[in-house]
């Protein structure tokens, strides 16, 4: 398979708010072939699905909380079944469910309920990482590992973000060799350092490396690149996905 390029509809998350079918179609015109989402913005999923095979955008995934699994596991997968999603993302994990927190435990276990309710319904359960996941565990390893070594990979495949990977200190390139075969998914995201502040930028205006870390990904097996950029300081949403799509497309070999 051919990797191809997706936007975070988060990214954009204002404009797909008032308008979701011309925000979808600018992501088309500039080339994107799938959208990651990031809610529903109020719509059922037979319209959100109707409205991307109109426009001709695939459903590639989706961030969706863990608390919208553990309130009704069935409904949950089955809106992402119905709108055609190959992957369904846990995108954050409160403190209290993090490595050594409270709920971490239930956390474990619930995650494994959900990847087997999600591949009976033909879905892959991935988790999306933050900065704070390479704060080191009691052995003195990254809770990001501890948590893909605890649960197995058949059932739980990782997300990387290869921004929040830098900034957590380790190199993207390397950590998307270390889950070589497990990273169907990957957020191809930029950042500058302003003092002790990260700034997101379009994608090849930072540090990640968009022309060292989309070879790899691609090297390691990944199927999708999504491109995220939560906040947008400098230019507009659909200008830097625009900017981005053409930078991550120019270093696909």
């Amino acid at each position: 398979m051919e990797i191809k390029i997706a936007a975070q509809v988060y990214s954009v998350r204002d404009e797909a708010a008032a308008d979701f079918e011309k925000t979808m179609k600018q992501l088309k015109d500039i080339g994107y072939e799938g959208v990651e989402l990031a809610g529903l913005y109020g719509k059922s999923a037979e319209e959100i699905r109707a409205c991307l095979e109109r426009v001709g955008l695939q459903a590639v995934s989706a961030h969706v909380p863990i608390t919208e699994f553990e309130q009704d596991l069935e409904k949950t997968v089955e809106t992402y079944k119905e709108i055609g999603c190959k992957y369904v993302v846990i995108p954050y994990l409160d403190e209290e469910r993090r490595y050594g927190g409270s709920g971490y435990q239930d956390t474990l276990r619930n995650m494994e309920r959900i990847s087997e309710k999600s591949r009976e319904a033909g879905m892959e359960l991935l988790y999306h990482n933050h900065h704070f996941e390479f704060e080191k565990t009691a052995e003195g390893g990254y809770q990001l590992d501890a948590l893909y070594e605890t649960i197995p990979a058949d059932k739980l495949k990782t997300e990387l973000d290869l921004c929040w990977v830098k900034v957590g200190g380790e190199d993207p390139v390397a950590y998307l060799h270390k889950y070589s075969g497990r990273c169907p998914v990957v957020h191809v995201k930029d950042f500058i350092r302003k003092e002790e502040e990260v700034l997101l930028v379009a994608v090849g205006d930072g540090e990640v490396g968009a022309e060292a870390v989309v070879p790899a990904a691609v090297e390691c097996g990944a199927k999708w690149l999504v491109v995220e950029q939560d906040f947008h300081p400098f230019g507009s949403p659909m200008e830097n996905m625009k900017k981005s799509f053409e930078y991550v497309k120019a270093n696909l070999k």
